[in-house]
């Protein structure tokens, strides 16, 4: 008697660009499609994958994905290339997969640094190519947002680049779920339309406004009553610093706290995945 093998989480695809729109200042929604699409499974809520994108030039990014489509066998192919050759990779949250068509949101938040993610979504058109290493199965690793079945409340904090994955898990949450929810932008027109069944109450912090930090606001929130559960992701020193308030001060079971450091203040996302950090536990990382 043969068994069959379960299916591998992830998975590459090859994709091309739809669509593109923008969102508002910083941030443009770029809609992929492909054949490859029939078996993209995303998780929903801050379902995260890594993006290759090609160097200016280049047709299409390059990625050597083994015969098999083994995943540690072509990242492995992938790191030995030269940098100036193999494909750039970052790490994003799926905003919305759509079965009919077959179609996939990336939203990208638009740095005023202009790195190498940046500088493509900003002139993504249709017909660029792109490679995700990518969910295969709904139920992945890379779903992070996890409340547990008694929880009352929940707590989100997010940034502009977490924003995506923010706007997703808003969306998933049931009606009978309380929610404080903190997102910060740059600019008022960043802000977006929140569709939520959940009873939210969303506060935008927006820095161009003078807005107060992400500690301060939560510090000076009257949280619900009941069993809470925080999903907190940007920017790696607010999301720190958001944790420690948390756990510490607000006496909120750290098991009960998701956090993910998409950045830091002040370094390239290469940079960040090489630098020490003691928010590491529950990091973006540069692969699902």
């Amino acid at each position: 008697m043969t068994t069959q093998a379960e299916p591998a989480p992830f998975r590459f695809f090859d994709l091309e660009v739809v669509r593109t729109r923008r969102l508002g200042p910083s941030m443009v929604r770029v809609t992929f499609g492909g054949e490859a699409l029939v078996d993209f499974a995303a998780g929903g809520r801050d379902q995260s994958l890594s993006l290759f994108l090609p160097h200016p030039g280049q047709p299409a990014p390059v990625v050597p994905v083994a015969e098999d489509g083994d995943m540690y066998a072509t990242l492995g192919a992938w790191r030995a290339m030269p940098d100036d050759v193999r494909a750039v990779m970052r790490s994003y949250t799926v905003r919305e997969q759509r079965p009919d068509p077959a179609e996939v949101d990336i939203d990208f938040a638009l740095h005023g640094d202009g790195g190498p993610a940046s500088r493509w979504a900003a002139a993504a058109a249709p017909g660029h190519r792109v490679t995700v290493l990518g969910p295969a199965v709904a139920d992945n690793t890379a779903v992070r947002c996890r409340p547990p079945k008694d929880t009352d409340w929940v707590l989100i904090w997010a940034d502009e680049t977490a924003l995506p994955a923010a706007a997703a898990i808003l969306e998933w949450l049931p009606a009978s779920l309380k929610a404080e929810v903190f997102l910060e932008v740059q600019h008022p027109q960043d802000r977006l339309e929140m569709a939520t069944s959940a009873d939210a109450r969303i506060t935008w912090l927006v820095r161009a406004d003078g807005a107060p930090s992400a500690l301060e606001a939560v510090s000076a929130a009257e949280f619900p009553a009941g069993t809470p559960y925080a999903w907190i992701a940007g920017e790696s020193g607010s999301v720190k610093a958001l944790r420690r308030h948390l756990v510490g001060e607000r006496q909120v079971d750290r098991r009960r706290v998701t956090f993910v450091g998409y950045w830091r203040q002040g370094l390239s996302e290469d940079g960040y995945r090489e630098a020490p950090d003691d928010v590491v536990e529950d990091e973006a990382s540069a692969e699902v």
